[in-house]
């Protein structure tokens, strides 16, 4: 079914299919694609100067692989927790993932336990780890919220902002999908503009916990009702609490880390086979 998705006020308008291809009886959704389009993206951006950061390209792309999978699992398991009437009838419903009902902070806790036991397994540093890897999972989520666009969700009440985003001919809503894509891309941005000036291993990571859970806070409480999921009925959504929340601990983790003791460990970068040479041949000619 196409969509006319417009932009009244800035005489925008969209005729989209949610099936970007069809190969026989099978369809690909433009979701999938963008989805898939956001994790290279972003995996490609945290492997870039990884090892400059101690981190091997290898680990982060295991991590990343991995981390997919293990936030998938997040996604569904947080989602089905805090919706269980949906599932009461048939149980097996529960892992129809393909049909909708997935948690973006699920996927974040899921990715980043898996991510604890790997640095765990691999003896990586942890902390070091988290602060190079987030920036590319930020540019994933800034991608990814475009799918929602596609697939016309993730939208606020009726407006009449300049933004004001127009479904099928209906009275403009606010696009949230746009402005946490645009607040995920703002703080890639700053993350990229900053992290070198890091003096502790875990600023970083928590900067982006704190950066991202600010636009949710914000956001959530602008969101059409049929796509929340309540903690208290009609007054508190589940990801508004969740997002408060880690504000409190990554501020508090931030200022723990920042003045605990252990040293920020930011090796130099590798040398290179010729520089290698040139030390040798320095040392020989200090010895004779």
């Amino acid at each position: 079914m196409t969509n006319n998705i417009s932009f009244p006020r800035l005489g925008i308008s969209f005729d989209i299919d949610p099936v970007a291809l069809r190969i026989g009886s099978k369809e690909i959704y433009w979701y999938a694609l963008i989805i898939l389009a956001g994790f290279l993206l972003g995996l490609l951006l945290a492997s870039a100067k990884s090892e400059k950061r101690s981190i091997k390209k290898d680990n982060v792309w295991d991590i990343a692989l991995i981390g997919i999978v293990a936030g998938i699992i997040g996604a569904r398991i947080y989602y089905v927790l805090f919706s269980l009437d949906e599932f009461k009838d048939s149980f097996l419903d529960v892992f129809k993932i393909w049909e909708g009902g997935l948690a973006i902070y699920g996927g974040i806790i899921g990715a980043l336990i898996s991510t604890c036991i790997y640095c765990k397994v691999q003896k990586i540093n942890l902390p070091n780890t988290l602060d190079v890897c987030c920036v590319g999972l930020l540019l994933g989520q800034s991608i990814g919220r475009w799918g929602n666009f596609v697939n016309c969700e993730v939208y606020g009440g009726v407006t009449d902002s300049l933004f004001g985003m127009s479904i099928n001919g209906a009275e403009p809503v606010q696009p949230l999908f746009l402005y946490e894509s645009l607040w995920s891309l703002a703080g890639v941005i700053l993350i990229l503009l900053l992290r070198g000036k890091k003096t502790k291993n875990g600023q970083v990571f928590l900067f982006y916990i704190f950066w991202y859970s600010c636009g949710r806070l914000v956001l959530e409480g602008m969101r059409d009702t049929s796509y929340i999921l309540y903690l208290i009925p009609g007054v508190l959504g589940i990801s508004q609490f969740v997002a408060a929340l880690l504000i409190l601990l990554s501020i508090a983790g931030f200022i723990y880390v920042t003045m605990s003791k252990k040293k920020c460990f930011v090796p130099l970068p590798p040398i290179t086979a010729d520089e290698s040479s040139q030390k040798n041949d320095d040392l020989e000619q200090k010895e004779q």
